[in-house]
């Protein structure tokens, strides 16, 4: 990281729109992984961020809400630590993308092993942003 840049998760991040996300689960890519479903795809109007993410962790698994809040924030945490990476990448390519991530473990887990995941996710959506940026 340079020196000097702040490691922020600002409201330009959020992907907060419902008209968004619904189009996100209609025409969106999906990938899994241990901890987590990921979709996303590459938006077409240029945004002030040049990826937008929301997080969701399912009532149905955790039915205490301070237990998805803290889910929630340990992704987030991850996520604003390890986006460096996809924003440069996205910035050259001049690619604009949405996803959300979807939590699918059955327990809390530590943030060591949500923060692997979360770099897996990352390095995965660079791949598939960057290929099917070749391809168009």
């Amino acid at each position: 990281m340079e020196k000097g840049v702040r490691q922020t998760f600002s409201r330009d991040e959020r992907l907060c729109k419902n008209s968004l996300i619904e189009e996100l689960f209609e025409k969106g890519n999906s990938f899994h992984n241990p901890l987590f479903r990921v979709v996303w795809m590459i938006l077409s109007d240029p945004l002030s961020s040049p990826a937008r993410i929301a997080i969701s962790v399912p009532k149905k698994g955790f039915r205490h809400a301070t237990d998805r809040n803290l889910i929630k924030r340990r992704i987030r945490e991850s996520y604003r630590r390890r986006k460096q990476t996809l924003q440069s990448l996205l910035r050259k390519r001049n690619i604009n993308i949405a996803f959300m991530i979807i939590y699918r473990g059955s327990r809390i887990e530590d943030f060591s092993s949500i923060d692997r995941s979360v770099k897996e996710v990352i390095e995965k959506l660079c791949k598939s942003a960057e290929s099917i940026h070749v391809k168009s």
